[in-house]
């Protein structure tokens, strides 16, 4: 078979050539830069369409433009059932009609609930706009006034975009609040923005929200986006609740005045961050921040437009689905919603038999974080392991040969459609270009997501203080480990980080801090002067930002980010330990499902908390004949010091340095989800909390000090 897969490879010499050439340039001929992409050295480029300078303005031009095509869609509920599971878990079924105005009426509190759904139904872009327009009328009836901040505290849904595009419309900046926020951090952004309206879901308003409203006196109008219940008792004196839809109705009255459209350099969000280093930030990001950077990232998709469909599950509170979202919309793509919970045949809410998410859309276009393709990455491969000796070996040749072919221009359809289909079909089948954000993405995943999902991956490179944008790899740059060069509305410099010995002298490639630049820079943050000195202009007006990620440049003008400032920590005798760089080599090891290293200055060595990939570990257990409970096997000190002994393996052979291997771990027996506030909403380590978990295991670990 593999004789006909080199046969049928087509020659694609263009793609190699293009993967090769110079991809940006520094503009002083120096070696801190600035560095910008070949389209962009003589000007940043700030807008997709002359004239159309605000979001209200993107959505109206992509309404006019594509006034029929399908713009946002939502799969209906056939069923939803509950049923007892083996491990003692308890499920009521419940169906529901194929309307949203047949909602079910029973409420679920600990239980997990199964679905099986419909087909997804549609809003046209005409439609979405109406709806838009209507709402944001509305919301000035309620008493909402143009440069007061609204809240939006919701999950990733279409009405999310249809409330923020009536926020846009009448210029009402939108402060977005993570849904998985714990109740002091949605205390303090909803008091800090002093906002008197919030739009949010039924279920976040009885589970979350509806316990904080004593704290937040300013709060006058809560606006609900589910049709039912329509009537909303025991809400505290001075809150009034209303349904998405009643609000849309109060567009005839005749008080709700006249629009105030939005200038360029008006608040368009207040971005609240997920709080992976402290208390959350509010990202003040005005109209042209976001339009710039979504031309950035648009640039780098080659051939986006009406026939391309995206889904649409990571959170809209999160600067990489806004983005990717509104690029689509500027382009007349069709978005799909899904949860991470219903997003393929195997998610967890998905009924055995039935179809997920990406199935049924099948997306052409598709964003993720690398934790959820490292989890897809490991489910394969232990997939693979399971194989019969044949078919293994069929499997690992194919998938070499891939390789190989990629590394030299070349497609591979026989083996993509014989070998590589039934695994493409996970994310739907059609996916044709996937986007990385939030995080480093390992060598092996991405390999992995080009061969086996026959897809580039656009890994990217940016941070809410720069709308997302500053840099994505060209989709035919099969390289791994980098995050490409600068995108055309930004650029990009170095700057001595001369405590943890990087310097733009380096060699044979300049090191040091990372400085982004370009008109996505944001305005700073909300009510915090003391953070601000990570923003600065220079001599030209321009706004840079400091990130604290230390990069490199590579002769072609691609960036790879290798350290971060705060994940460094120096040991007692003297050496340097990257945190980042010990978590993302160890987190390939089939064993660990997370892992968090852990250093103090004051000691000699490093350790470790790790949550176990439950399947190995009771295998491993099996083997070493270590018996209990899941729960008791994590608290096993001979089951920690097997695990340390293959993580010390998989260090090593990651070519880890002695120093910088945990010496003792703590297995964890729960996953680290944002909804346990270990980690964020793009699954990054929030350390802080870690330390506060593991404080009495840290101790143990370095000897009880």
């Amino acid at each position: 078979m593999l004789l006909f897969c080199r046969l049928l490879s087509r020659r694609l010499g263009s793609e190699q050539e293009r993967a090769q050439r110079l991809k940006a340039r520094s503009v002083t001929g120096r070696p801190a830069g600035p560095y910008r992409a070949m389209g962009a050295t003589k000007r940043l480029v700030s807008s997709l369409h002359p004239g159309v300078d605000t979001l209200d303005k993107v959505f109206e031009d992509a309404s006019r433009r594509f006034p029929d095509r399908d713009c946002l869609g939502t799969r209906e509920v056939v069923m939803e059932e509950d049923e007892r599971q083996s491990n003692g878990k308890f499920f009521k079924k419940v169906r529901t009609g194929r309307t949203p105005k047949q909602e079910r009426t029973i409420t679920h509190t600990k239980h997990t609930s199964l679905v099986i759904l419909g087909q997804y139904r549609w809003l046209s872009y005409a439609e979405t706009h109406r709806a838009a327009a209507c709402f944001g009328v509305g919301l000035a009836a309620l008493g909402q006034r143009a440069h007061n901040n609204i809240a939006i505290f919701c999950e990733t849904r279409a009405e999310w975009v249809i409330a923020a595009q009536a926020c846009f419309m009448q210029n009402f900046p939108l402060v977005t609040l993570y849904s998985t926020l714990g109740g002091p951090a949605i205390t303090h952004g909803l008091n800090e923005t002093e906002v008197s309206h919030i739009i949010t879901s039924r279920e976040l308003l009885e589970t979350r929200l509806k316990f904080i409203l004593l704290e937040v006196p300013r709060l006058q109008h809560i606006i609900v986006v589910d049709d039912t219940p329509t009537e909303w008792p025991g809400y505290p004196r001075g809150i009034s609740v209303h349904n998405m839809a009643t609000v849309q109705g109060l567009r005839t009255k005749p008080e709700n005045g006249k629009r105030v459209c939005p200038m360029p350099s008006d608040i368009a969000v207040i971005m609240y961050t997920s709080g992976s280093t402290g208390i959350p930030k509010g990202v003040m990001i005005s109209h042209s921040n976001i339009i710039a950077g979504i031309t950035g990232m648009a640039e780098r998709i080659p051939n986006l437009g009406e026939n391309d469909t995206y889904i649409g599950y990571l959170p809209l509170a999160h600067v990489l689905e806004l983005s990717a979202e509104l690029v689509c919309v500027a382009h007349g793509c069709r978005i799909g919603y899904s949860s991470p919970q219903t997003l393929a045949d195997q998610s967890t809410k998905i009924k055995k038999g039935s179809k997920g998410d990406t199935s049924v859309l099948q997306p052409t276009l598709m964003a993720a974080v690398p934790e959820i393709m490292d989890r897809i990455y490991k489910n394969v491969m232990t997939k693979v392991e399971e194989m019969s000796s044949a078919q293994r070996t069929l499997f690992t040749l194919a998938y070499n040969y891939k390789l190989e072919q990629l590394s030299q221009g070349r497609s591979t359809p026989l083996c993509d459609n014989l070998v590589f289909k039934k695994v493409r079909s996970l994310l739907g089948g059609k996916t044709r270009v996937l986007l990385s954000g939030g995080a480093p993405l390992s060598a092996a995943t991405q390999r992995f997501i080009n061969v086996c999902f026959c897809c580039p991956v656009g890994q990217g490179y940016g941070l809410t203080e720069t709308c997302g944008a500053g840099t994505i790899s060209e989709m035919w740059d099969y390289s791994t480990g980098r995050v490409g060069g600068p995108l055309i509305c930004s650029e990009i410099k170095l700057k001595d980080w001369v405590e943890g010995g990087y310097h733009i002298t380096d060699t044979p490639t300049p090191r040091g801090e990372i400085l982004i630049g370009g008109p996505n820079v944001t305005m700073g943050y909300y009510k915090n002067e003391a953070k601000n000195q990570d923003f600065f202009v220079d001599e030209t007006g321009q706004r840079w930002f400091c990130t604290g990620d230390i990069g490199e440049v590579h002769p072609d003008g691609c960036l790879k980010i290798i350290d971060r400032k705060k994940d460094l920590v120096k040991l007692q005798a003297g050496e340097y330990v990257s945190l980042g760089k010990v978590e993302a080599m160890l987190k390939n090891c089939p064993l660990i499902d997370n892992i968090c290293a852990y250093a103090n200055s004051d000691e000699m060595y490093v350790i470790g908390f790790v949550v176990p990939n439950q399947k190995n570990l009771l295998l491993l257990a099996e083997q070493y004949l270590i018996r209990g409970s899941w729960e008791e096997l994590c608290d096993n000190a001979a089951m920690e010091e097997v695990v340390l002994q293959v993580i010390t393996e998989a260090a090593l052979s990651a070519q880890l340095e002695r120093f910088e291997i945990p010496r003792k771990i703590r297995l964890s027996p729960d996953p680290w989800t944002p909804e346990t506030g270990l980690v964020t909403e793009a699954f990054k380590l929030k350390r802080q909390q870690l330390k506060s978990k593991y404080q009495d295991d840290i101790e143990r670990m370095y000897g009880g000090k």
